[in-house]
């Protein structure tokens, strides 16, 4: 069996020469910070070749074009971010006969 690795998201992407490092957090069941949230906690740090992020940054964008035309995701144009369309939150598309 393959290990698996479960993150909230990225925590941080360094470039060193032709290396790139990417810290995958989980948010922390302990820890806090000074507004009482759970602090990101690296998991798991990947390390690419620079030609291996790059294709990996393409398959990511492929997938995330997939999920908004999916409707599963929506771009948050202000912000320059996609977000997560809660179940039952209208879709564009969608008949309105189902909620």
């Amino acid at each position: 069996m393959q290990q698996e690795l479960y993150a909230d998201g990225i925590g941080e992407i360094t470039v060193s020469g032709s290396v790139v490092r990417i810290d995958f957090v989980s948010l922390s069941a302990t820890e806090k910070d000074i507004h009482g949230r759970p602090k990101p906690v690296i998991r798991q740090r990947v390390i690419l070749p620079l030609d291996g992020f790059a294709n990996a940054s393409d398959l990511m964008a492929k997938a995330v074009k997939g999920l908004e035309e999916a409707g599963a995701i929506r771009r948050n144009e202000a912000a320059g971010e996609a977000h997560i369309v809660p179940p039952g939150e209208a879709r564009p598309g969608r008949s309105p006969n189902f909620s």
